[in-house]
């Protein structure tokens, strides 16, 4: 199975300010999405000291959803339709910007105040011409609300989609699929081979693909059409499997904003920076619109 990975691509460390760092993986130069992702940080595991934490300032988004998903610590999510919304390992925040939206993710003061672990992975799924500029929305599922199964030593959750015979209730707009794992160390992961774009992001441990042992910040995309066998390491393993239908064509990226379009891009920045956008209930810092 030597050939199971078409391409494999590592994270690049980058800093979201505070001192809270991040592996970036999505976008690449050796790939722009798999499936509708476009973009992927992963932070953590990291042990938090008292008085620390995430500090994302309100900031604009068009063209996407958010997908947050937790293996440990927490966020609050506060956005410019008016939710406020703690998410917990295991729950899924579903951001859908369509047209626009304003949001900030910030540490709970109780947390703030004891310290604590964090581990999560965020994303960006872009979404189809025919719903870019569809109605803001937010949706919060709970774990218990979310398909979740164990075989082979291996427990898995789908967070957004269908894989597998299961479907997911989070709101979705193309075909996708997006499924949390964590590995007992040997446990056996088998992914499926139904979507047409998929591959496997390692978060913590390590798996061995065929002859190819994957380390914390590797991204995986695999070869279409194959069911592909990961073997969990000494340690275990925590990833994600990610993917779905090829997109209905290329997306322009810049800052925050995702498009079909570059002049949309162009109204989004210009819309930013004379605030015209929505403001964030209980959240009204301003991030003045980047350079480049």
């Amino acid at each position: 199975m030597a050939d199971a990975i078409e391409l494999l691509i590592q994270g690049r460390a980058h800093d979201l300010g505070g001192g809270f760092a991040v592996r970036r993986v999505l976008p690449s130069v050796k790939r722009r999405m798999v499936g509708p992702f476009i973009f992927l940080d992963h932070f953590g595991p990291m042990d938090v000291p008292p008085g620390g934490g995430m500090e994302v300032r309100p900031h604009p988004h068009i063209g996407l959803a958010t997908v947050t998903y937790l293996f440990d610590g927490g966020i609050f999510h506060r956005d410019s339709l008016g939710f406020a919304q703690p998410i917990k390992p295991g729950d899924v925040n579903w951001m859908t910007a369509g047209r626009g939206i304003v949001h900030s993710e910030r540490t709970e003061p109780e947390m703030r105040a004891t310290g604590f672990r964090m581990h999560g992975v965020q994303t960006w799924v872009a979404l189809p011409m025919t719903h870019e500029e569809t109605d803001p929305a937010f949706e919060h599922v709970e774990a218990a609300k979310l398909p979740a199964w164990s075989e082979g030593g291996v427990a898995q959750r789908l967070i957004v989609g269908t894989y597998a015979g299961r479907t997911a209730p989070t709101t979705h707009f193309s075909p996708i699929f997006y499924v949390g794992v964590e590995a007992a160390a040997g446990g056996r992961l088998v992914v499926s081979p139904e979507h047409a774009e998929r591959a496997i992001y390692l978060a913590d441990g390590s798996l061995t693909v065929g002859e190819r042992t994957l380390g914390v910040g590797d991204l995986a995309v695999l070869a279409p059409g194959q069911a592909v066998e990961a073997v969990a390491g000494t340690a275990g393993a925590k990833a994600m499997l990610l993917g779905g239908a090829t997109m209905d064509g290329p997306r322009h990226i810049w800052w925050n904003f995702v498009s079909s379009s570059k002049e949309r891009i162009e109204k989004a920045k210009a819309d930013w920076r004379d605030q015209r956008f929505p403001k964030v209930p209980g959240d009204n810092e301003f991030i003045p619109l980047p350079d480049r």
